[in-house]
């Protein structure tokens, strides 16, 4: 088996000339300290992205995405289709994993102040990463096109046409007209499956690369207590890092399996447009935490409606992460930034206490 793989290396080598990659491969390393276990969220979600995709591709060869079909489609999928039920269910549960390690991803790299000078771009990078992510969930959510799902999309949908502004103009949009129909199910479609795998592909490609360029980051303790021209402890990135990620995969998949076996996801009933709207009604988990905040704002404060308020706020925190890198100026200057990590302590306990209180309000 090794003379056959060397065999194919030098093969490869004599035409497209790996002494790159061969070098890359030889000197990259990865900083060793005692945070570093924050390092394998990146794999771990790129590998839950690459679960997304395969899958995704194998549903594609049976789903039809009209208001007709749609539903069909996908009880032939779990019904007829061999290990299509599993298929269907690790696709389900890895999108509910891959946000999960992607929001982790995000605020551990807030967290250990990554995101300072020269890393400025992978932090942007990485946080349009997250909010297509969003985008992938929303957009997959009413595939299926069964009640809970149109309901649920109808909602949505809703709070988009209450942003200032271009609100009317972005729910038509989003919709392909007034009300969630065939129209809003194939824009849904063509964005699942065509625009965000394009724009993922192309900004996993920039993070990526500048992830090789610059290396991993360091936590500002780390550095700050090394010597003058010291250098932080390192692994080889090949095989010792890349094995220990490969082990986190293992991990995720023997999750993912046994949330698909012992776990299924529910079909629930053909969504009806006509069917009152069923009580209890909610987004998925990782829009709870909005969804319930929009639901205590008051109707109008200060002649404002409540809802447009929200969205604004929303709309600024989410301009506010983007622009972190740029606003903290103390961990640029290698200094700590107690009022960031303050900030995100804040953030990642108005997220997990409203999520929670979301899931059970009634």
């Amino acid at each position: 088996m090794s003379r056959a793989a060397d065999a194919i290396v030098a093969w490869l080598d004599e035409r497209i000339d790996l002494s790159a990659l061969k070098h890359f491969v030889a000197e990259k390393g990865v900083p060793v300290h005692a945070q570093e276990v924050w390092y394998y969220l990146g794999g771990l979600t790129l590998f839950l992205l690459a679960v997304q995709l395969f899958t995704g591709i194998l549903l594609l060869l049976y789903y039809r995405p009209s208001a007709a079909e749609a539903y069909e489609s996908v009880q032939f999928i779990v019904t007829q289709v061999q290990f299509g039920w599993l298929i269907r269910n690790i696709h389900s549960w890895s999108a509910n994993l891959l946000i999960a390690a992607a929001v982790a991803h995000f605020f551990s790299v807030f967290f250990l102040k990554s995101y300072r000078k020269p890393r400025e771009l992978t932090w942007i990078s990485g946080v349009l990463l997250l909010f297509l992510m969003f985008g992938f969930g929303f957009s997959g959510y009413l595939l299926p096109w069964n009640e809970l799902s149109f309901f649920a999309t109808k909602v949505g949908t809703g709070i988009a046409g209450t942003v200032p502004l271009g609100g009317k103009f972005l729910l038509r949009l989003l919709r392909g007209g007034d009300d969630v129909t065939g129209a809003t199910l194939s824009r849904f479609f063509g964005l699942h499956v065509a625009v965000f795998p394009a724009l993922t592909t192309a900004l996993v490609a920039v993070h990526l690369l500048l992830v090789q360029r610059q290396g991993m980051s360091v936590p500002l303790r780390v550095e700050r207590a090394l010597k003058p021209g010291g250098r932080v402890r390192q692994m080889p990135f090949f095989p010792n890092y890349i094995l220990r990620d490969v082990l986190a995969w293992y991990v995720a998949l023997a999750i993912l399996a046994a949330l698909a076996a012992f776990y299924p996801w529910e079909l629930g009933t053909k969504a009806d447009p006509f069917a009152a709207v069923p009580p209890g009604i909610r987004p998925e988990w990782y829009f709870l935490a909005m969804f319930h905040t929009l639901k205590l704002l008051p109707s109008h404060v200060f002649g404002v409606e409540g809802e447009h308020i929200g969205v604004i706020a929303f709309g600024i925190a989410a301009l506010f992460v983007v622009a972190v890198p740029f606003l903290d100026r103390r961990s640029n200057a290698g200094r700590e930034s107690p009022t960031f990590t303050v900030l995100a302590i804040l953030g990642l306990v108005y997220l997990v206490t409203f999520t929670v209180i979301g899931h059970y309000a009634r």
